[in-house]
């Protein structure tokens, strides 16, 4: 029977109730619900552990039981799990029920780092799926279906599939049609949609792949719903997948003592969404839509739109190739000029996120300093200390490949630092990654390309944050040392 939201009793009613209650902890946390430093004692009364009366995340059978019915019903799933740990958590908990240990999975090489530290943990056999290129924004496409049957059928001892959608950057693949494909094989479909929490909630969005038949699906409420960081959810449907495995490896991920804090913060942002879903995306969207219209006046900088319920409104990807101006200049200049923090910067454009909690003060500010900018991009006294660089950063081409070896067994051999320059031809013996977004450019195991070469000197020269590099010396510029710790050559690959 649904439950109405009406009629649950929310968690933060529960934990307010109970601090007023005059009951004394004489039990964790330490700090005995007592304000203290320069914390809000608010913050304190709240913070509870496992008492009598508000459940076990872990073994759920009153409010907390409740309020995870209540988010598969807003989600359409068969079953939800609240996470504290984070969509890595679910990552992590998807793939290890899902694939006995050895087992061989098809994954999107555009997924998040958690994917493949699952794949490490789980000692899985792994074939990546290459998405398409979008040459004119430099970033991957969504997996196609075609791509998924096609790798079926080469490799048939395939156990799970794991996509990512949507991506960082808002590309939606068709879910259904990837579904039907797996499902014919009878293994069941993953689908990191940790960006995508909104998706499916009200009709002006593309659907979630709880409703287009993935089998377990992760959601980070943080993301785009209005909840703290950290908090996320997995959701299991069908019988493809022991759900009493999910429980087991959710107990071994997730803290022993979840935070009723932050199960508070993904019931509250639940309440907030379900009840007024319709009205609150429908004005998300058009306030989205119109700064999109007003920003056609551009004629420099460029903007991925959505096409087909292909793109995510929520993410505003601002590309300046051909600018004359990188993305990282044009994410210190919207910092710096205009105050506007946005979501990270790769080399040739900027990516903004917008939820349904920013008002139209988000969208008008935004709007003017673009169009701000692009003006001034067209004046040919408009100089940058980097010059026109823009035109001559390669990016990597569609058909690029590593020669991998197994991610399980790298992972684990002796390496050493050696200079990045140094290391074409080499085995990587650690992730390389730009964070955000945390996808790798190299994995342990792969080779670096002259290709990754450049696209991680680039990087480096443009001020981009690159994890699993090390500088040498003090200097942190494009002048200084930059070392990479590659598997020893004596090393058997």
């Amino acid at each position: 029977m649904e439950e109405r939201l009406s009629e649950v009793e929310h968690l933060f009613d529960k934990l307010s109730r109970y601090a007023e209650s005059g009951c004394y902890p004489y039990h964790m946390p330490g700090h005995k619900r007592r304000g203290f430093g320069m914390l809000p004692e608010e913050l304190y009364k709240l913070d509870i552990t496992e008492i009598d009366g508000f459940d076990n995340l872990h073994r759920p059978r009153e409010i907390l039981g409740r309020l995870q019915r209540q988010a598969a019903q807003l989600y359409g799933a068969e079953e939800s799990f609240y996470l504290v740990n984070g969509s890595t958590c679910g990552i992590l908990s998807a793939v290890s029920s899902a694939l006995p240990v050895g087992g061989h999975i098809l994954m999107a090489r555009n997924c998040h780092k958690s994917a493949y530290h699952a794949v490490y943990l789980r000692r899985l056999s792994v074939t990546y799926l290459y998405p398409p290129y979008l040459e004119e924004f430099d970033i991957c496409d969504a997996v196609e279906p075609q791509q998924v049957r096609e790798a079926l059928d080469r490799e048939p001892d395939i156990k799970a599939v794991l996509i990512v959608s949507p991506t960082y950057e808002g590309r939606i693949s068709d879910v259904r049609a990837i579904a039907d494909i797996v499902h014919e094989r009878g293994i069941p479909l993953i689908v990191d949609e940790a960006h995508g929490a909104h998706l499916g909630l009200c009709r002006a969005f593309a659907e979630n792949s709880c409703r287009l038949g993935a089998d377990l699906v992760i959601h980070s409420v943080h993301k785009t719903l209005p909840a703290p960081t950290q908090t996320a959810l997995l959701h299991v449907n069908g019988t493809l997948v022991d759900r009493e495995l999910v429980r087991r490896f959710l107990r071994i991920y997730q803290s022993s003592s979840p935070s009723y804090l932050l199960i508070a913060g993904i019931d509250n942002a639940i309440q907030y969404i379900g009840a007024q879903a319709q009205e609150l995306f429908v004005r998300f969207r058009e306030r989205y839509d119109t700064m999109l219209g007003r920003l056609t006046a551009c004629r420099h900088l460029k903007f991925l739109r959505d096409v087909r319920e292909r793109q995510d409104p929520g993410k505003l990807l601002i590309s300046v190739k051909g600018t004359g101006i990188t993305g990282k200049q044009l994410y210190d200049m919207l910092l710096d000029e205009y105050r506007l923090q946005t979501e990270m910067a790769s080399v040739s454009f900027v990516l903004a996120m917008f939820t349904v909690n920013d008002g139209e003060e988000a969208y008008a500010r935004m709007t003017e300093a673009l169009l701000a900018i692009d003006g001034r991009l067209g004046e040919r006294a408009w100089s940058w200390e980097s010059g026109d660089r823009t035109d001559r950063l390669p990016c990597v081409e569609a058909g690029e490949r590593n020669d991998a070896a197994a991610l399980t067994k790298a992972w684990d051999m002796e390496t050493e630092w050696v200079e990045l320059s140094a290391c074409i031809g080499r085995y990587a013996g650690e992730f390389i990654n730009l964070y955000p977004p945390g996808v790798p450019l190299l994995v342990p195991g792969e080779r670096l390309t002259e290709g990754l070469y450049q696209r991680i000197r680039d990087a480096i020269e443009q001020g981009l944050e690159v994890q699993g590099i090390r500088v040498q010396g003090e200097r942190e510029d494009s002048q200084g040392k930059f070392l990479i710790p590659a598997i020893r050559e004596s090393s058997a690959i």
